[in-house]
């Protein structure tokens, strides 16, 4: 077993997990774009986002102290958690680099922290390409890392694209004053999600090590158009417009996962 890290009082280092996913629909009609715009707005109204992030807490092991929630006209929803301390388990927080739970109860010391979604539902007006993006923020106070509420997150949205920023800010202090910038060892925020979830989506990384900043990209792999085409049949469409839609779809995908336009 580790030796754990003696610390001069509270561990003052702050992790900010900030998670992007983004859902992907091509909606050809005003009707069905509307369609799509509304069962988005229902499926992720500020009562939903508010059990997710509800989870999100328990998850990391903290008590809600104030929720903020709105809803949007015409769409769009957010909400806020403002998140304190709560009282150490029978076991200390783990922060080994390897997947959270789906999800299950972590306790950590947690202080003048919070959680936070904002929805963006949108659409294309001449290509028919409908893009719902949610920002996710988990910023913690203390043992937890909030990289352990990555898999429950991405499970709780259709997530076609997904992008994850992790930073350790500040510094703590052991008992003889040494000041320590990070408390646990990470290589790869990928290393945080479970097998299936890898093997579901091409990642890719950009990590500043010496900074504490770890950025992980990913975009899912099998592409079924049943999938993505709203309030028609794939199998109905003629073959050469079923091309040109998931054309249009993977290029969608491409560009928000390159983060630039695609001629």
């Amino acid at each position: 077993m580790e030796t754990k890290l003696q610390l001069h009082g509270f561990n003052n280092l702050t992790k900010s997990l900030s998670f992007n996913i983004y859902d992907i629909c091509y909606a050809q009609t005003e009707e069905q774009r509307e369609a799509y715009i509304d069962y988005i707005d229902e499926m992720y109204n500020a009562e939903r986002l508010t059990q997710i992030l509800t989870d999100v807490v328990k998850i990391i092991g903290a008590n809600i102290l104030n929720i903020a929630r709105q809803d949007y006209e015409p769409h769009g929803a957010s909400v806020t958690m403002l998140i304190a301390e709560h009282e150490i388990g029978s076991a200390d927080a783990n922060n080994e680099e390897s997947p959270g739970p789906l999800p299950d109860t972590i306790v950590a010391h947690l202080d003048k922290s919070h959680v936070t979604v904002h929805t963006y539902p949108e659409s294309h007006p001449h290509d028919g390409v409908s893009t719902f993006r949610a920002d996710i923020d988990v910023s913690t106070c203390g043992l937890i890392s909030p990289l352990k509420v990555l898999n429950y997150l991405i499970h709780s949205f259709d997530s076609d694209v997904v992008t994850v920023d992790y930073r350790v800010r500040g510094f703590t202090r052991d008992v003889d004053g040494t000041k320590h910038y990070i408390d646990h060892d990470i290589n790869s925020i990928q290393n945080y999600l479970t097998e299936d979830t890898q093997n579901a989506y091409q990642m890719i990384d950009v990590n500043v090590y010496q900074e504490n900043l770890f950025h992980t990209k990913m975009m899912l792999k099998e592409f079924n158009l049943d999938n993505y085409v709203f309030g028609v049949n794939a199998n109905d469409l003629d073959p050469k417009e079923a091309q040109s839609i998931e054309e249009r779809l993977r290029r969608e995908m491409l560009e928000i996962f390159y983060s630039r336009n695609v001629e």
